[in-house]
């Protein structure tokens, strides 16, 4: 009987997976109750082309990998959506990532709350079913799209949930952003 372990298997993700995974470690890093924060993404050879005084921090970097270059100064709004539904992004921007935090509850608890969105949104916020998660949606101009989500309650970094359609909603959005 062998003392080795086997070698576990990682998946193989894509730039866009690998850019994604990336970011949102970089962004849990900060803690929670965050604002969003809105990454435009390229390419490490376009950066290096169009702004050669990057080469020492892309030193290494594989020329098809992908960088998020975080967005300041983003504004304020009560619907996410429409604000990243005005945007509009330069060609050289390959792709944007949005990481933000959401209150998840049971279905049940959305009945019979009150009109005012503020009002609502205390009522949820104070539901003992809360769950706390922090979703990273980021889409490429060629459609590729991929949705990380992390719950505080298991707030490690295996623990990230990863998939194509976990928040449909923002993808629309984030690829409305996108278009010419």
């Amino acid at each position: 009987m062998s003392s080795q372990q086997e070698p576990v298997a990682k998946p193989v993700l894509s730039p866009l997976g690998e850019c994604a995974v990336d970011t949102e470690r970089h962004v849990a890093a900060g803690g929670w109750d965050q604002p969003p924060r809105l990454f435009a993404l390229a390419t490490n050879s376009a950066l290096l082309a169009g702004e050669p005084a990057l080469a020492d921090q892309l030193h290494g970097a594989d020329p098809s990998g992908i960088s998020a270059i975080e967005q300041e100064g983003m504004p304020r709004t009560s619907s996410i959506e429409s604000m990243l539904g005005r945007l509009a992004w330069p060609a050289e921007v390959e792709g944007v990532l949005l990481a933000i935090e959401r209150i998840v509850v049971p279905p049940e608890a959305e009945n019979d709350l009150p009109d005012s969105p503020e009002q609502a949104a205390e009522v949820l916020a104070a539901h003992p079913d809360r769950r706390d998660v922090r979703l990273v949606v980021a889409v490429l101009r060629d459609g590729e799209q991929i949705c990380l989500l992390r719950q505080r309650e298991y707030d490690e970094d295996d623990k990230v949930a990863v998939g194509q359609d976990i928040a449909p909603g923002l993808v629309a959005a984030l690829k409305a952003s996108l278009e010419d």
